[in-house]
């Protein structure tokens, strides 16, 4: 998920009575919550990949344990350069704070199409939950409607962690209506692919803003396609299919010598090859709409 949902869901989490567990829990939230994406920026000096890199260490069980620690750091040298009128940081509190902030960080990225590694650095295994769309403005308003009442309330001495417990629910009953839409369009497409090919894998893409819609794409053994999915108005499978070519000559040979193809091998769901302007480029079927930016690598390297 984008990095605003993120944070809100970190202020969220503090206006829900985590705030109270040590001074500094709530700047401890937010900068927990968006750390885990630190990944992105360190993977060009470790020499990694930053697509292959990301949503792996710092979104598992390895970023569990030491990114709160570092949460902690982060915390403590602020409190050493500026003085607090909080009064000191009590370490188990803010520790916990940081915690459930990174933890909330890989669940909220598990639910759209890139997937999350979750149990690295044991396994590369990746997990994807299909529900949620990477940015999702209906989330923005839940949670912004539920941080303005929460302070409100706060202001006139009123209960003010219920209003953010309201919103953190409608959040999670939104997760879960998103999560059918995906599981019933997958169940309605797979009939339908299954009278061009045995279906090998449906995924339920997800729709910017129309959340009731869905992008399905699918693939056999040799070809693939995609569907629109719509809960009022049921499945309409695209007449046009592709080849996936995995059998390209070009893609054999470059996974024994090329490591950018070695890494978006290693991160692709759905890898396809397409042919552009007379040349063959490895990509992958979940993301079309930016093949010519960052999911598309030229195996041929005219």
């Amino acid at each position: 998920m984008d990095n605003l949902t993120h944070s809100l869901v970190g202020a969220v989490l503090g206006r829900m009575g985590l705030k109270r567990v040590s001074p500094r829990a709530m700047p401890a939230l937010i900068i927990a919550a968006n750390l885990p994406d630190i990944d992105s920026w360190i993977a060009p000096w470790l020499g990694l990949s930053p697509r292959t890199f990301h949503r792996g260490f710092t979104h598992g069980l390895g970023g569990l344990v030491i990114l709160p620690l570092v949460a902690v750091a982060i915390i403590l040298l602020w409190e050493k350069l500026q003085l607090s009128k909080e009064g000191p940081v009590k370490f188990g509190g803010l520790l916990l704070a940081c915690f459930l902030g990174v933890l909330s960080h890989p669940l909220l990225d598990l639910m759209n199409t890139y997937g999350v590694r979750l149990l690295e650095p044991f396994s590369h295994r990746c997990f994807y939950g299909d529900t949620l769309f990477i940015v999702d403005p209906w989330i923005w308003i839940m949670l912004i409607l539920g941080l303005e009442f929460s302070w409100r309330a706060e202001r006139l001495g009123q209960n003010w962690t219920r209003p953010a417990a309201w919103s953190f629910t409608a959040v999670l009953a939104y997760i879960g209506a998103n999560a059918f839409i995906s599981v019933d369009a997958v169940r309605a497409a797979e009939p339908l692919v299954q009278r061009l090919t045995p279906p090998r894998m449906v995924v339920a893409g997800e729709v910017p803003l129309e959340f009731w819609k869905r992008q399905v794409m699918w693939r056999g053994d040799k070809i693939a396609g995609t569907a629109e999915y719509d809960v009022f108005g049921g499945v309409r499978l695209d007449p046009k299919v592709v080849p996936l070519d995995l059998d390209d000559p070009r893609l054999l040979a470059a996974k024994r010598s090329d490591a950018s193809v070695c890494n978006f091998l290693f991160w692709s769901r759905m890898p396809v090859v397409i042919q552009v302007d007379g040349r063959a480029y490895l990509s992958d079927q979940r993301f079309p709409a930016l093949r010519r930016t960052t999911f598309m690598v030229p195996l041929d390297k005219r």
